[in-house]
């Protein structure tokens, strides 16, 4: 330790800290994900001896989990094409504006902002020719209960 620089320690501190906080948000996404598994292991050894398993322990978070998967295969669908797009495209437009305004040429800047258009209008085309978007999820999932209805009429009295 003695050959070891002393100003080595200002850079190696934060290295540890950053590492170390990586480190265990990987752990704990794996421990995370081992529970899952084995709580899904334990249903379905229910299911396979004829007992029926309880209901999830935390519906709430299984209507939360259950929302963010449809929230991933929305992302997918074409609106995000159609958004990303309209993005490049914008920015197509500017850059031949900015480098025919800079360069005091009307032609110049087709060639750099041309091809972000371009590009841009293939990502609007693909959102037009995905399969459509899925509809917006349900906010409430519970079942109604006669009574608790819109359509029935409510006494205050």
């Amino acid at each position: 330790m003695d050959d070891f620089p002393a100003f080595a320690w200002v850079f190696l501190i934060p290295i540890v800290a950053i590492a170390g906080g990586i480190m265990v948000a990987i752990v704990s996404t794996i421990a995370k994900g081992r529970v899952r598994e084995l709580e899904i292991r334990e249903r379905i050894a229910m299911i396979e001896r004829g007992m029926v398993p309880p209901p999830e322990a935390d519906p709430a978070g299984f209507e939360r989990s259950l929302r963010s998967v449809e929230g991933v295969q929305r992302r997918h669908s074409g609106r995000g094409h159609r958004n990303s797009g309209i993005i490049v495209m914008s920015i197509g437009f500017g850059l031949m504006l900015l480098i025919a305004f800079t360069s005091g040429e009307v032609g110049v800047g087709i060639g750099v902002g041309g091809f972000l258009v371009i590009l841009g209008l293939g990502l609007f085309i693909v959102s037009r020719l995905s399969a459509p978007a899925l509809p917006p999820p349900a906010m409430d999932r519970r079942p109604q209960t006669p009574g608790s209805g819109p359509s029935e009429p409510v006494d205050l009295h």
